[in-house]
Order: C-alpha cells, then structure tokens, then sequence
C-alpha cells in the first residue's frame, strides 16, 4: 500500500476513533498507556464504536480465517444445508439467507455460528433454560481446517478482548479486574462467518437489509470485515454513518451489558450493514466476547458515575442481570424457525 493510500485510508477511518492497543503491551511507555486510555475512555463514552489497531494479530492471521470463510460459502448449498441451525438445540451451524431476523425483519445474509466447542448441557429441573446455548459446533467435513482456524481465531481474540476490557476499565477509573468473576473460568464466546450475497431482489442498487438496526446485548464485539464495506453507526444526528474499512483494524464496539453496569456512561450504539449493489457479496466475522451464560453483571464501581446519563430504555427490550437470559432472548428472536423447531416450550413461555 503507498503512503498516499494509507493516509487517505486513516483519514477516512477516522469518522470512528482509532485505538492503538499496542500501548497496553508489557514495556510500553507510562505516557503511551495514559494516552491509550485517555483515548479509550473518549470513544467508549461518546461513540461506543471504534478501529482498533496494534493488537497484535497478524495480516496473514486474519488473511487465512477470512480465505477458509469464503472457501465454507463456496461449498455447495447442500453441504452448507447439511450443517443447518435448524438442528441443533444449541442454535449452532447454518443459518441460511433469509432465515434470520433483525426486529422481525429478514436479514439478507447467511452464515455459520461457532461457540466455544464444549460438550452439550441439557437443563436439568429447575435450571435454567440458557444452558441450551452451551453444546458442539457443527463443521464441514470438505473443510476440516475451518474447525481448528476458527477455535484458534476465537482462542486469539479472547486474549485480545480481555486486554481491552481491563483497559476500558482502567480508562473510567474502575478496578480493571471488576468483572474478571464472571468470565472466568470459560467466557461465552462466539464466532460467525457472515456473507452478505449481494443486494435481494428489487433492490439491486443496494441498501437493503443486510442485517437490521440493533444493539449487541453483550460486553465487546470485534469484527473483522472485508473491503466492501456497508456497515453503517448512528451517530449523534441521528443518521446512520459508513464506517470505512480500515486495513488491519478491527471495528470495535460495546454491548449493551456495559451500558447497563455504567448506567449509561458506556455507550452501546445502534449498527446495521446495508447489503452491498447488484450481485457483489460482502464478507464479515463478527467475534464476541462475552460473559459465562451464569455470570450475573453487577453495576461498576467508577469515579464518573455521578455523570452518567442514565441507560436507554427499551420496552421492547428488557435487559437482565444475568447474561445467559439476555443471549437466550436473543436467540430465540433471532432465530424464530430454529426455536420453533428446537424449543417450542420456550417460545410458548416468552409469549
């Protein structure tokens, strides 16, 4: 890339912060780190969205998960079809497009959801439902490289993610190993590999509903996406703004959850992806690093908590303490046919 490019790039990535973490790394600078943290601390009160660089996963890293992810949507719609969400009680595998839904609305993508690869848990009496969400990803055997790509990826990020939590924390001047209790010892995490196939019929010149205006319920989301752009942040207007693609970076933005344990100091931010024109396709991996499903979230002791707004109320949308109910909901909104089919119980009792 000439430095031309590269300057034109950063300029116009910088409609969101740009957050070197590379100053959290042992060794660096004391005024490196306050200045990250000054930095921090700005993005994640006013915009809740931001690029972050200096992370320290490699270009050949991200360049070899997104080449396995285009490799899994080149596979026969069959084999996909093969890996559906449709079953599995734990709501991993295929989703194909159409099939999920953003406030009702279909979402114009497809994609493979991959969590934690660990055994499946079957609620017992009287435990609660979102141990569900806990069970075996669901892989293509013409693909047996993606499996230990995307736990590697995962294992990768979480370490990542976890720096940058601390750090937030630190920014806002709270105990950055506040919510350490709720994540250890195995956080919730999940992974997606998300195509976004071209705009749907009718709409050819783009702009459809790639995936609807929604908040992420959790703590952090890390995505990597490709250069095609069509993710778009409502910003303080009101109107919905492109965030570039930057070259090494990762789009970073906070959930909900965080919003809540600072009663509105930490902001989560309304995000959507428009589906790109005609038949170009848009690839994306959204990474997110969240709490046990039984980890319950406490409000944050914080030196600027008298400043805070208050949290964003949605009646549509109740929030719960406990993570595991939040991601649950999600799910079975998301995914109406997949819990029909799985856990009709469910959805009669969220009726």
């Amino acid at each position: 890339m000439s430095h031309g490019t590269a300057g034109r790039e950063m300029a116009s990535a910088q409609q969101l912060p740009v957050i070197d973490l590379s100053a959290a790394a042992a060794g660096g600078s004391t005024e490196s780190r306050k200045d990250l943290r000054r930095r921090l601390h700005t993005a994640a009160h006013e915009t809740g969205f931001f690029q972050l660089v200096g992370h320290g996963v490699s270009a050949e890293q991200t360049y070899a998960l997104m080449t396995l992810a285009r490799d899994f949507f080149a596979l026969p719609e069959a084999e996909r079809l093969d890996l559906s969400n449709l079953r599995s009680p734990h709501f991993r595998g295929y989703t194909r497009t159409g099939d999920e839904h953003t406030r009702g609305r279909s979402d114009w993508r497809d994609q493979l959801d991959i969590g934690a690869e660990r055994p499946a848990r079957v609620p017992g009496p009287g435990e609660p439902a979102f141990w569900w969400l806990q069970g075996p990803n669901l892989w293509p055997a013409r693909l047996p490289e993606l499996r230990r790509a995307a736990l590697d990826w995962m294992d990768r990020l979480s370490r990542v993610a976890r720096l940058l939590l601390r750090e937030l924390l630190a920014a806002i001047g709270a105990s950055p190993d506040f919510y350490d209790p709720i994540f250890a010892p195995a956080p919730h995490l999940q992974l997606k590999l998300v195509r976004y196939p071209g705009s749907p019929p009718g709409q050819e010149r783009g702009g459809g509903q790639g995936v609807g205006a929604h908040k992420d319920y959790g703590f952090l989301t890390l995505l990597l996406q490709d250069s095609v752009g069509g993710l778009q942040v409502q910003r303080e207007d009101g109107a919905f703004h492109e965030v570039p693609p930057m070259q090494g970076a990762f789009v970073v933005n906070l959930g909900e959850l965080l919003e809540v344990a600072t009663d509105g100091y930490l902001k989560a931010t309304n995000h959507r992806v428009v589906s790109p024109p005609g038949a170009r396709e848009r690839f994306s991996v959204p990474f997110f690093y969240n709490p046990r499903l039984d980890g319950r979230v406490t409000a944050l002791d914080f030196p600027y908590a008298d400043r805070a707004p208050g949290v964003t109320q949605d009646t549509d949308n109740p929030l719960f303490d406990e993570y595991g109910r939040n991601a649950l909901k999600g799910w079975l909104r998301a995914h109406p046919e997949a819990a029909r089919r799985q856990h009709p119980e469910l959805l009669a009792a969220a009726r």
